[in-house]
C-alpha cells in the first residue's frame, strides 16, 4: 500500500486545450502523486476542456473547473504558492504548515499572463524553488522531495540545461533544471525525449 502523504499538488491550467508536452508532464505528476499517496488536481479548467483518458485513469487525479481561490476559500493559509518572487525558499518544515502546493502554470498564452502574480494577489503564501526555471513536473517533484521526503532544496541533485543527444548529428539543449535520477540522467516524463526529438525533426523538416 502506498504511504499516505495527504498532500495535494494543484496546477492552475486555464487553457482550452492540453498540448502533448503538458499531457506527458501531467501524467508523470499524477503517477508520482499516486505512488506517494498524494492527490493531483488540475484547477480552473474551462468547461470545454477534455481530460485525456490516460490521465483520468490515474486514481490520484482530479479535474476541477473551479479555481483554487474558490476551492480553498475557507482555508487559504493551508495553501503554498510556488512563486519565483517569494521571499523564502521551500523547506522541509513547510510540509507541516501546508497541505496543498499550488503551481500557476499558463501555457500557450502570448503575451504570457503571469498567473503566479494573480495568485499572489489573492493572498496565498509563497515559497521559492531556487533561481533556475523548472518544468512543471520537475517543480512538483522537487516540492514533493522537500515536503514529503524532508530533503532540503540544496541537497537535491540537479541537472541544469541538459543536452539531449539523439544521434551523432542531432542534439538539443533543454533550458530547464531537472532532478538527477539514480542513473545520472535528468528525470523526465515517459515519452518526453521522443516528443522532443519529433519536435526537433519537425522544425528541421519545415526548413525544406
Amino acid at each position: 500500500m502506498a504511504p499516505t502523504s495527504s498532500k495535494t499538488y494543484i496546477v492552475e491550467h486555464l487553457d482550452e486545450e492540453l498540448g502533448p508536452w503538458s499531457e506527458l508532464e501531467y501524467l508523470a505528476i499524477a503517477k508520482e502523486s499516486q505512488e506517494s499517496g498524494a492527490k493531483f488536481l488540475l484547477s480552473s479548467l474551462p468547461p470545454a476542456f477534455k481530460v485525456p483518458e490516460a490521465l483520468s485513469a490515474v486514481p490520484s487525479f482530479t479535474a476541477e473547473n473551479r479555481g483554487v481561490e474558490e476551492l480553498y476559500a475557507q482555508d487559504k493559509s493551508r495553501v503554498c504558492l510556488l512563486d519565483p518572487a517569494a521571499a523564502k525558499d521551500l523547506s522541509p518544515e513547510d510540509g507541516d504548515t501546508f497541505d496543498a502546493f499550488l503551481f500557476g502554470g499558463i501555457l500557450g498564452d502570448d503575451p504570457p499572463r503571469d498567473r503566479t502574480s494573480e495568485l499572489r494577489k489573492k493572498g496565498f503564501e509563497g515559497r521559492r524553488l531556487g533561481p533556475v526555471q523548472m518544468t512543471t513536473d520537475t517543480a512538483v517533484r522537487v516540492t514533493r522531495l522537500v515536503v514529503e521526503g524532508k530533503t532540503p532544496l540544496q541537497e537535491i541533485s540537479y541537472t541544469d540545461s541538459p543536452e539531449l543527444r539523439f544521434n551523432e548529428h542531432e542534439s538539443t539543449q533543454m533550458p530547464f533544471r531537472y532532478v538527477k535520477g539514480a542513473d545520472g540522467k535528468p528525470i523526465m516524463p515517459q515519452g518526453m525525449v521522443d516528443l522532443i526529438k519529433k519536435d526537433a525533426d519537425k522544425a528541421i523538416d519545415d526548413l525544406f
